[in-house]
């Protein structure tokens, strides 16, 4: 004989129910992050864009930054309209006026700065690894690598703070499996894979968190090269198992969950979010 809900019970129930409702159609209804005060790079298009608005909408507040003060204007009025509360200021990573501007505009906008996530990259050359130039070499490891340090190391006094918070540095695929057109950028990004590891030891006993995403093949104007024409966009989904190149949403709720409180015990670890791409053994 099958039993029955108590109409106490049922009532529990239902509100456990809504109250992990996450998200729907119609959009998200998750606020994990209400109180919370976000730095995102590069965030004006593409991944960064998707993720400031994610945040935003989980309840963050969001400082966006680009190298381009239009391009800065445009996203904050689109994520204002969209009921986000956000701002925004221009920075060229590389410039460290910028960097300590973008720092000291999230403390004196919002309070403070709990989650900073370095989505800044460059890949000025095409070809193989040892195709590429001295000046193009030098260059991605400013941008890619050095920045992201200096970017993690400026933010920790702000950070410890709060007494908490969460560094995500967005890596890539090539990080793991090289793309031979992307072979400087590819290295770059391995190295994303070390500082993670490392920043998170020394910052675990502190409660603050460094974690790092490798996304596969976006659509975006940075992966442009894997699918500027039909027969590019079909080699390289031919080699996701998914069969499709991911949209920017689906890398910015992997940072979402990253920052949040769902993954309060994840630290040095790299989320892979790549359709089924080869990455670890």
């Amino acid at each position: 004989m099958l039993r029955t809900l108590s109409n106490s019970n049922l009532a529990q129930t239902l509100r456990i129910t809504m109250d992990r409702k996450l998200c729907s159609n119609s959009g998200f209804s998750a606020k994990r992050l209400t109180g919370k005060v976000a730095v995102v790079t590069a965030s004006t298009e593409g991944i960064g864009y998707a993720i400031a608005e994610r945040l935003g909408k989980e309840g963050a507040k969001v400082v966006v930054s680009s190298r381009k003060q239009q391009n800065v204007d445009r996203a904050v009025n689109d994520l204002r309209s969209a009921g986000l509360e956000v701002s925004g200021i221009k920075c060229h990573v590389a410039n460290s006026t910028d960097r300590k501007t973008l720092y000291e505009h999230a403390v004196q906008k919002y309070g403070g700065i709990d989650i900073l996530v370095s989505n800044a990259a460059v890949n000025p050359e095409v070809g193989g690894v040892l195709e590429c130039s001295e000046s193009s070499w030098d260059k991605i490891f400013e941008v890619n690598v050095k920045c992201s340090y200096l970017l993690a190391k400026e933010v920790l006094p702000y950070i410890r703070e709060r007494k908490s918070g969460s560094i995500v540095f967005i890596s890539s695929i090539a990080g793991f499996q090289p793309f031979q057109l992307l072979g400087a950028y590819s290295v770059s990004k391995t190295a994303l894979f070390g500082l993670t590891k490392a920043a998170s030891l020394e910052l675990a006993s502190e409660n603050i968190r460094v974690n790092c995403i490798a996304p596969g093949v976006v659509q975006t104007k940075f992966a442009g090269a894997l699918q500027d024409s039909d027969a590019a966009k079909e080699e390289t989904e031919s080699r996701i198992p998914m069969g499709r190149i991911a949209q920017p949403h689906e890398i910015s709720g992997v940072c979402a969950f990253l920052v949040s409180d769902d993954a309060s015990y994840i630290t040095g670890e790299t989320i892979v979010a790549s359709g089924g791409m080869a990455s670890r053994l």
